[in-house]
């Protein structure tokens, strides 16, 4: 009777997936007809989770990295209780539905990140597992075990080509991640073809050399094999762990093992025939048996139990450990301490002044320690972005953690806040929006402005989700100089303006990147990115010149003339210094021109119509516009009558300071197109 209940609830969700692709008439029903058991299994008799509470801090965390099956996802959550509805579930990718056709993290109540992109929710994984981990290490005490969790993820043959999956599994392994667990939906088969046109390597070697704990099921049907295979998997603390499991693509379909079934709807006669074949009612569409939905939703009661006995077990770390017990829970509403700012420097004048990467790496440091939920590092470029902080551990497997939530080694430890990423820039953007999605933490990752191309996607992805993470890019134009065009960013800020929902801030100074950082910790529901300079830039005398907080609003005036200006110079980051001799050596000549610098569009952007005018008034049409990047983007600001200093091609090798000049970044050269301007 229990073998006919299990095969009754893995058809139970099989069918509904089939019945909403084919209702739908678009989607992948390829791979919940293949990957039902495991996921079955998994939910049913292993995975930590309430539905009635999705956001409850010690659940497990599940990651479909597979996202093109969500059909499957959607059946998990519809019949272990989740606020989600049969008829949702008919709504599956129309307008307005809570079922689109990838997982949207915050979309979707059970969804804990956006998948799609392939390989990116296994990178996300290892984020979420690097998150219990240093939870774990920093905030459990003997007998008081309140971050108890692990992660589990279905990755599919794509996710596991895609460069980003090697990156994050090679960090995991050297991490030992041993709460991390994926399962390999091994079907042989991608969405043009099968995989022996492409994809031969040994997978389990692989993920063995990585240093992953491997093992193999070869009847993908099997359930008793799944089961004993996630028990081994759990037992091995040290390691993280892959489970291939031999399915069939379409299974029970008529295009079972073809790439046929992967990306469309089987079609009513095909979903006739594969329900008939697997001993399901060919009608009503969307059958859920009594028994199987009663068998599901017994989640429901163990999650209650679950989250219930976590709660004592809380109330007790609370009245041992209170501070303790306020810093993390204070972390997770993502709220900020008292005080958090109270040693950002305010930087003095300096003709000479300092770049604005180590400017960032002293406001940094003076944030960390007071800001628990700050963690993150850089792509092997410490020494460069100035990112790592002093005295708050690295995080890595050795040592463990004293009462104190302090490594008996205090450099190699879980409980450390450092990340150190490698070379893997893409898997490092990945990771940190795992980090952000399960809460708890504000990451920061770091690497050059030009090597933001290899984050682009997660970075997207962090937009599109609404996660706080703070990306940091050095080395922010081609004043970085003799490294060359290879290294010198021209065309990065444009695109990484046009993404929606995230805030782009390029300081002028010391003191504007000290309230960047600021606006970047405060922050909600969107990424930030902070743009920095090698070079040295002056730091601004903020007596002649308005209050650095004026980034706040994106935009502010940095020095008026007299009445009304002729002309309005605009500079951004590195290049606001220049624009204020410029407007000086203007003035001196009689004309009479207003300093702006402006570091943010998007904050900008936020304002209200008339702050907005009070910076770039409408009748003040001679506007130029000064950064050392391409001038995509820079019309809105300047208008049709306004122009630009900047670089519509690639950098060059030499000094920093020769290229600057000789791409016109100098004051003669300013002040000589401002006049241009003037002379229209």
């Amino acid at each position: 009777m229990a073998a006919d209940l299990d095969q009754t609830c893995v058809n139970t969700i099989r069918f509904l997936s089939v019945d909403m692709v084919q209702k739908a008439d678009s989607g992948h029903p390829g791979m919940p007809l293949g990957a039902a058991p495991m996921a079955y299994v998994l939910w049913t008799k292993f995975m930590k989770y309430n539905p009635a509470g999705p956001h409850w801090v010690d659940r497990d965390r599940f990651v479909l990295s597979a996202g093109h099956g969500s059909a499957l996802l959607y059946s998990l959550l519809y019949l272990t209780g989740y606020d989600l509805s049969l008829d949702d579930i008919k709504q599956f990718r129309q307008w307005g539905s809570k079922c689109p056709g990838h997982p949207e993290r915050g979309h979707t109540p059970g969804v804990e990140v956006t998948t799609g992109p392939l390989g990116q929710g296994l990178a996300n994984a290892v984020g979420m597992a690097i998150a219990e981990a240093q939870l774990a290490a920093r905030y459990n005490r003997d007998g008081h075990k309140v971050v108890d969790h692990h992660t589990w993820v279905i990755a599919s043959d794509g996710d596991l080509m895609e460069g980003v999956a090697s990156e994050a599994a090679s960090l995991a392994g050297h991490l030992k991640l041993g709460k991390l667990i994926a399962f390999y939906d091994d079907n042989l088969v991608t969405l043009a073809a099968g995989t022996d046109i492409t994809f031969t390597e040994d997978r389990a070697a692989r993920f063995k050399a990585y240093g992953w704990h491997v093992q193999t099921i070869e009847g993908g049907n099997d359930l008793a094999a799944i089961e004993k295979a996630i028990k081994r998997a759990k037992g091995r603390k040290d390691q993280p762990s892959l489970i291939l499991v031999r399915t069939h693509i379409g299974y029970g379909s008529p295009e079972q093992d073809s790439y046929k079934a992967h990306g469309s709807p089987l079609g009513e006669e095909d979903v006739r025939k594969t329900k008939e074949k697997l001993g399901w009612p060919v009608e009503p569409p969307f059958l859920v048996p009594g028994e199987a939905l009663k068998h599901f939703r017994e989640a429901q009661e163990r999650g209650k139990r679950a989250e219930s006995a976590w709660k004592r077990r809380w109330n007790k770390y609370a009245k041992a450990f209170p501070e303790l017990a306020e810093e993390l829970q204070r972390s997770f509403k993502g709220e900020l301490p008292p005080g958090w700012d109270a040693d950002v420097p305010v930087f003095p004048p300096d003709e000479k002044g300092m770049a604005t990467r180590k400017a960032g790496g002293k406001v940094l440091s003076a944030i960390a320690p007071k800001l628990p939920a700050i963690s993150g590092g850089s792509a092997d470029l410490d020494p460069s972005t100035y990112t790592a902080v002093e005295k708050l551990g690295v995080f890595s497997p050795g040592a463990e953690s004293d009462e104190q939530g302090v490594g008996k080694d205090e450099k190699w430890n879980y409980a450390g806040r450092n990340l150190h990423f490698g070379v893997r820039e893409h898997a490092m953007g990945a990771i940190a929006n795992g980090l952000a999605a399960h809460g708890g933490f504000i990451p920061y990752t770091a690497t050059f402005l030009i090597f933001s191309d290899y984050m682009r996607p997660p970075m997207r992805l962090a937009a599109l989700s609404g996660l706080h993470v703070i990306n940091v890019f050095t080395h922010d134009s081609i004043a970085l100089g003799e490294d060359g065009p290879t290294h010198q960013p021209v065309e990065q800020l444009a695109g990484l303006r046009a993404v929606p929902n995230m805030t782009v801030i390029r300081p002028g100074d010391a003191n504007e990147t000290a309230v960047a950082w600021k606006v970047a910790i405060e922050t909600r529901a969107h990424p930030v990115v902070l743009v920095l300079s090698r070079q040295n830039v002056p730091t601004l005398d903020r007596e002649k010149f308005a209050s650095a907080e004026g980034l706040r609003k994106g935009a502010y005036v940095l020095k008026d003339c007299e009445g009304e200006p002729q002309l309005i110079l605009i500079g951004t980051g590195a290049e606001t210094g220049l624009v204020a001799q410029a407007v000086e050596k203007l003035r001196a000549e009689g004309i009479k021109a207003r300093a702006v610098s402006m570091p943010s569009w998007e904050l900008f952007e936020q304002q209200d119509q008339s702050y907005r005018d009070s910076v770039l008034p409408p009748n003040v049409h001679a506007r130029l516009a000064v950064e050392a990047g391409c001038r995509q983007g820079w019309e809105r600001w300047v208008g049709d009558h306004g122009s630009g200093v900047g670089v519509n091609k690639f950098g060059a090798s030499a000094p920093g300071k020769t290229v600057m000049e000789k791409y016109g970044f100098t004051v003669d050269n300013v002040v000589a197109k401002a006049k241009e301007l003037l002379r229209r």
